[in-house]
């Protein structure tokens, strides 16, 4: 299966659903971005280390990491090999002096491991186009974002049941809609609307 380069472009918290994050992996010279929910502690600990901020004592990660300098074990890159009822597998690609090791792992310890050594993140083509969403151009060109109707914005999701709404819109309304919440970079909510679309175009 083909390999796709990922990059961390941002960490996102979700403005419908209280203490939700997403990191937003996004693919190397191309548009497709794939946003994974993670927790607080989790997006705390990747931020920590994007930011280039030093805590006083070392937090769970920084620890693993000074384990591996210690003992000569090179993180050479991480590798999410996986998508299953939603939930995204990942494994450590290890090398030490004699062989290479793949370590299994939740992905927001891998994406936190990746960002302090400083190593490549790749995915596979199929868990790209399952769950990775498309960002348009907004350029003014053709491929620019629908104007929003007023009953589909994403002020109008909130006010109410979440998952209520979703279904009672219709397939282009939340078509707008997922534009909308990906403008305002609200990945967890997109991940929810982008659900609700799959599962009706599948059927």
């Amino acid at each position: 299966m083909k390999k796709i380069e990922l990059e961390i472009v941002a960490l996102s918290h979700s403005i419908t659903q209280t203490h939700s994050y997403a990191v937003v992996l996004g693919e190397v010279n191309g548009l497709r971005r794939l946003p994974i929910v993670i927790g607080g502690f989790e997006a705390q600990a990747i931020a920590v280390a994007l930011e280039r901020m030093q805590p006083s004592r070392p937090l769970t990660h920084d620890l693993f990491a000074n384990f591996m300098d210690t003992f000569d074990i090179e993180l050479k890159e991480v590798l999410i090999y996986k998508l299953e009822e939603g939930i995204f597998f990942a494994k450590l690609v290890c090398q030490n002096s004699i062989e290479s090791i793949e370590i299994d792992s939740r992905t927001s310890d891998a994406l936190a491991l990746a960002v302090r050594a400083n190593c490549k993140i790749y995915t596979y083509e199929n868990i790209l186009d399952t769950a990775g969403l498309y960002l348009e151009n907004t350029e003014g060109q053709p491929g620019e974002a629908p104007e929003a109707k007023p009953t589909t914005t994403a002020s109008a999701v909130k006010t109410s049941g979440f998952e209520k709404d979703l279904k009672s819109m219709s397939l282009d309304e939340l078509k707008t809609l997922l534009q909308q919440v990906l403008d305002q970079e609200d990945y967890v909510t997109a991940i929810a609307i982008r659900d609700e679309i799959q599962s009706r175009e599948s059927k």
